[in-house]
């Protein structure tokens, strides 16, 4: 691939165009606001002059409602030789793209599974989908020379390809990410009218399940109503869930033993179902998940501190796996907790001591 033309300019869009023209490729970028295309050019992702002739592979990184309208004149416009889609849903935009009449044996399906919280070229970078899957979904139509052009736009973003059927991968997406967002957000929102005092008292645990309620609900509005069905599948599991939940805990406030027993158990069933799907979440780099032990450290909130503790652990010759920061309330500190290997925590709590770090057991 020598030439690309990204179609939006938002954050998967002018990623994706960054880690491109990093690669050596040449990168046009089109919007339909060219303000947004002239910052994602001034950030390093490409031109926003259009090419002179096809390219070799156009990316249309619009919203799902838009793609099949967006993918439709591109390719009677002839501006590439290869098309893809970056769109969260890919059932729908093909389908709409058959109803056309289009040949879609230069379109290939795509979708990067990598993003923010925040939206637009300004929070976009280059390494965005490193280690992360990209899913593509070709079809019997798909012409060979497309998918090796997907694949090599894969390849230059350093993310892992996955092969899936398209409504497969809705139904999937549907499962890991927009009915999560929607529980999160619905979590989120009893926060909005709750007393000033409660709120002070959020930690990791709230911050970890409300994290991805920040982002643009414009944007989760347009994913969700290409993708309604099957989220309100799961959402209508999670709710006979929640009822049941509601039961057991009501049961619990009873004067009755056996209802609280019942109650009890209904409890623990869920606790220990959520335990069963939790592990099987994938681990590092997409692998099983490792059990890790943790490592808590009380630092203040100064500049340097985190990378004092980075340095230490590596002069300790310990690789940290994962890491945790929480902040104490009203305070300027927190506690870090490092997650490693079983057998290094040993290694890495006596390097820490050493270096007059304070540890919490």
């Amino acid at each position: 691939m020598r030439t690309a033309l990204v179609i939006g300019t938002g954050l998967i869009g002018t990623s994706a165009a960054l880690a491109l023209a990093q690669r050596g490729v040449t990168v046009h970028l089109a919007d339909h606001d060219p303000e947004q295309a002239r910052t994602a050019a001034a950030l390093g992702a490409g031109t926003d002059a259009p090419p002179q002739g096809p390219v070799d592979l156009a990316i249309v990184a619009a919203p799902p409602a838009h793609v099949a309208t967006v993918l439709a004149d591109a390719m009677n416009r002839g501006l590439a030789r290869g098309y893809i889609d970056v769109a969260s849903v890919k059932g729908g935009p093909r389908r709409e793209l058959e109803a056309l009449g289009l040949d879609l044996s230069a379109y290939i399906g795509t979708h990067p599974m990598s993003g923010r919280e925040k939206s637009g070229p300004l929070a976009a970078t280059a390494d965005l989908f490193e280690g992360r899957p990209w899913v593509l979904t070709p079809t019997r139509d798909t012409d060979t020379e497309v998918l090796n052009l997907a694949l090599e736009l894969v390849s230059h973003c350093r993310a892992v390809p996955v092969v899936m059927d398209a409504d497969a991968h809705d139904r999937a997406v549907a499962l890991v990410s927009h009915m999560p967002h929607l529980v999160s957000s619905m979590v989120a929102a009893r926060l909005e009218n709750a007393e000033e005092a409660a709120v002070r008292l959020c930690g990791q645990g709230i911050r970890d399940v409300t994290r991805i309620a920040a982002s643009d609900p414009r944007m989760w509005i347009d994913i969700l109503s290409a993708n309604p069905g099957p989220v309100a599948d799961l959402l209508a599991d999670v709710s006979a869930d929640l009822d049941e939940t509601v039961r057991a805990l009501r049961a619990l406030q009873s004067s009755d033993e056996d209802k609280r027993r019942a109650g009890g158990a209904g409890i623990e069933d869920v606790l220990r179902r959520g335990n069963a799907g939790q592990v099987r979440v994938p681990g590092k780099h997409g692998s099983a998940p490792r059990a890790y032990e943790t490592v808590a450290v009380l630092i203040d909130d100064q500049p340097g501190q985190l990378a004092r503790i980075f340095a230490d652990a590596g002069r300790a010759g310990v690789n940290v796996e994962d890491v945790r920061i929480e902040h104490a309330t009203g305070q300027q500190a927190g506690l870090v907790q490092l997650m490693v290997e079983p057998k290094a925590v040993p290694v890495l709590t006596e390097a820490l001591r050493e270096r007059g770090w304070a540890l919490r057991q």
